[in-house]
């Protein structure tokens, strides 16, 4: 296999002089401890696929000892795929529904912060190698998808509907045609950043390095690939302001 044909995440995973074992550490408990890896092992297999009230049961008193830190109250559905969850805080009264997904990726990722009040409907998916934070009283329904690079912030009180992309890794590169662009290799056009009280529609894209200022709305199906003032309302293909809240 040539290396020179190897994207860089290909090359960590089958170059490397690691067994698949110790891959499976990495990657997925986030500890080589044995300890940990034996205690991820043993809750997720036993009560990852748990129904009904057992479940709710067993995933909230046994799922606390796989965080970096978790809060009071907080419920788990069934079927959550969980990567380095040792690197993920969880705040009080705090709801992730059936099927959602909270993946760490990296040995250098910082991970993932969520505040209080957080409601995650099925299907959503949290993934990505930097610094993912969601404030207090912020709702994700179904089905959306966030994709976090260096940092990627979502305020205080926000409403991001079904099916919506947050698209804050980095982009690959593809200037060059004398090679693939599998690896050229990405670069980061900034972190994102969604400030308080913002409302995203149903099926929005929010592409990397893009501000979106407090108490905006971004109508149903926009693609967001610039800066949105506060107070705006901004909808289309790219999204455009088309009326000021204030």
């Amino acid at each position: 296999m040539n290396g020179e044909e190897l994207s860089k995440m290909q090359q960590e995973l089958f170059m490397k002089n690691k067994s698949n074992f110790r891959i499976y550490q990495e990657t997925v408990v986030g500890s080589y401890k044995f300890l940990d890896l034996l205690k991820f092992e043993l809750i997720t297999s036993i009560s990852s696929s748990l129904p009904g009230a057992v479940g709710l049961y067993s995933r909230k008193h046994l799922y606390r000892f796989l965080f970096k830190k978790i809060g009071r109250n907080v419920f788990f559905g069934k079927n959550i795929r969980l990567r380095q969850p040792c690197k993920i805080k969880i705040g009080n009264n705090t709801l992730i529904d059936d099927y959602c997904q909270l993946e760490v990726d990296g040995e250098n990722s910082t991970g993932i912060e969520l505040g209080n009040n957080i409601i995650l409907n099925q299907f959503v998916r949290l993934k990505g190698n930097g610094f993912l934070e969601i404030g207090d009283n912020t709702k994700l329904n179904s089905n959306c998808s966030i994709t976090y690079g260096n940092h990627l912030k979502i305020g205080k009180n926000v409403l991001i509907g079904g099916y919506s992309f947050i698209m804050g890794a980095p982009t690959h590169r593809f200037e060059r045609t004398d090679i693939p662009i599998i690896v050229q290799g990405k670069e980061s056009k900034g972190d994102i950043i969604i400030e308080d009280n913002v409302w995203i529609g149903v099926g929005v894209y929010i592409l990397n390095g893009v501000k979106i200022g407090r108490d905006s709305i971004i109508g149903a199906g926009s693609v967001v690939t610039k800066n949105i003032p506060e107070f705006s309302i901004a909808v289309g293909v790219p999204a455009k302001v088309v009326k000021k809240r204030k």
